[in-house]
């Protein structure tokens, strides 16, 4: 494939197996527009954008994923769980549980050391603990892409890795181009994404 052929394939497959709720969809329609707002004030306040790409954007999304999104047999894609967690090119549920956990334990780690074993000067301690927690979070962030595009360059070859590194960057705008009408599903009481627009739509090269 080429390389947007694959960038194609990657978002396609994203959707039509982690995006059947319709709540998970919208949750990442609000989701994006906080990352889109993050993209933004990291040129102004990345304190603030750190902030709001965790605490809003990341939390909402997860929580999509996590608590809405069904673990049962998938018969829209003859496809179970355990199959789906195994094909994952990004971060899989289990991933995002490490992940996650890193990302908790990070404030409660600069109570214990505020240094964080000397990776911060005194004069970059006296700037507090929610000024130095963001800085970290920042740090995990491009560190959890950067580590999962290199991983991806061993697994699946440097193109593959690319490619998600660019849905990655480029997936506040696709979401909202994609799940804008999730919230308009959900009033109307059709909770679940029975695929059948996408599929209409999928990629040729998805068998």
């Amino acid at each position: 494939m080429t390389f947007l052929e694959e960038l194609h394939q990657q978002r396609w497959d994203d959707h039509r197996y982690y995006h059947h709720n319709r709540i998970n969809q919208a949750l990442h329609l609000v989701s994006a527009s906080c990352f889109l707002a993050s993209y933004i004030l990291l040129f102004m306040n990345p304190v603030l954008a750190v902030m709001v790409g965790w605490l809003l954007a990341m939390i909402l999304r997860q929580i999509g994923h996590f608590f809405f999104e069904p673990k049962t047999f998938d018969e829209v894609n003859n496809a179970s769980h355990e199959y789906k967690e195994s094909v994952k090119v990004g971060y899989n549920l289990q991933r995002k549980v490490v992940l996650l956990s890193i990302w908790v334990l990070a404030p409660f780690v600069l109570i214990v050391k505020p240094s964080l074993f000397g990776f911060f000067n005194a004069e970059e301690v006296a700037r507090g603990l929610i000024y130095n927690t963001a800085i970290v979070w920042l740090f995990i962030g491009i560190g959890a892409v950067l580590f999962r595009t290199v991983h991806l360059f061993f697994l699946k070859g440097v193109q593959s890795g690319l490619v998600w590194l660019t849905k990655i960057v480029t997936d506040p705008f696709h979401d909202i181009k994609i799940y804008h009408k999730a919230p308009y599903f959900i009033y109307k009481g059709a909770m679940y994404d029975d695929m059948t627009e996408w599929y209409s739509e999928r990629p040729a090269a998805t068998s």
